[in-house]
């Protein structure tokens, strides 16, 4: 029996958690005709049937479901060697993959990246903004600033700062309904919630304003979204204040005083933190969130 090669097992396992060869595609970026090539030929070496075609796409057969966790076993030993390696880099020269917050990547990074590109022209920088959690662990990417404190062990992290939020309005909005002075008077105004998330209505209960989601007659998710809908004047919402101060055509409203701070946590597999182009990274980072 000949033995699969890496490729091979990581298009099984790209097809096993994403349950259908289209969404394992998009995953993956490697085209459905030939993840659905890999499928067959894993299939014909191993001489097992790894896949059943269900009526939303692939399901594991018995044999697949067994083979899983060994599959999963070599993709954790496969990232562990390519970070080893990479960790043990010493050259300054070469990439480096940093995933932030939409928010974060869209208003703070730009202008820190800049004056890391013009102290380091050797060092070349893969942003990937998002608001879903890379592993770092298994290589995703190499550095992430984080909204809240890493949970795995295996993680060095560092916290470097606080962003404070602040309500915020149009200010064409505001000349339309009134400038709120109270609590009460927030009430009666329009404010831009969520739409899955709850995070809106933690925060507001926390402050005694008992509202469920009936009463934000906008919702969105998307926080860049969010901060046109609240220039757009469809209400009140709560935003950075890195983003509303500077912001001219909004106005912030100091009514509610002890809105929250967003927590930001610097965070990398501890192996990268022996490359010194990490290093390097990893500091201009902390010290553009100082500044």
């Amino acid at each position: 029996m000949d033995l699969p090669d890496w490729t091979l097992i990581r298009s099984f396992l790209a097809v096993a958690e994403a349950g259908s060869l289209s969404a394992a595609a998009r995953a993956t970026g490697i085209s459905q005709p030939t993840l659905g090539r890999h499928i067959q030929t894993i299939q014909a070496q191993l001489q097992v049937p790894l896949f059943t075609r269900i009526a939303q796409g692939q399901a594991l057969t018995e044999a697949g479901q067994a083979l899983l966790p060994s599959a999963r076993a070599m993709q954790a030993a496969a990232a562990e060697l390519a970070l080893t390696a990479k960790g043990r880099s010493g050259g300054i020269e070469g990439t480096v993959r940093i995933t932030a917050s939409r928010v974060v990547s869209h208003v703070i990074l730009p202008r820190v990246l800049a004056l890391l590109r013009e102290a380091e022209p050797g060092i070349q920088i893969d942003l990937v903004p998002s608001d879903t959690t890379e592993n770092l662990l298994f290589g995703e990417a190499d550095i992430a600033l984080r909204m809240y404190r890493p949970t795995q062990a295996d993680l060095v992290a560092r916290h470097i700062g606080d962003l404070p939020l602040g309500l915020y309005a149009a200010k064409d909005y505001l000349n339309r309904r009134g400038h709120p002075t109270t609590p009460e008077d927030l009430m009666q105004h329009d404010f831009i919630g969520q739409d899955r998330m709850d995070q809106i209505i933690r925060v507001m209960r926390t402050l005694g304003m008992e509202v469920g989601r009936s009463f934000f007659p906008v919702r969105c998710d998307d926080p860049l979204t969010y901060v046109e809908l609240i220039r757009a004047g469809c209400g009140l919402g709560g935003i950075l204040r890195a983003v509303g101060d500077a912001d001219p055509t909004l106005e912030r409203i100091d009514v509610i005083p002890d809105l929250p701070s967003l927590p930001v946590w610097l965070t990398a597999a501890p192996r990268l933190r022996q490359s010194p182009r990490l290093r390097r990274v990893w500091d201009a980072l902390a010290r553009g969130f100082h500044a």
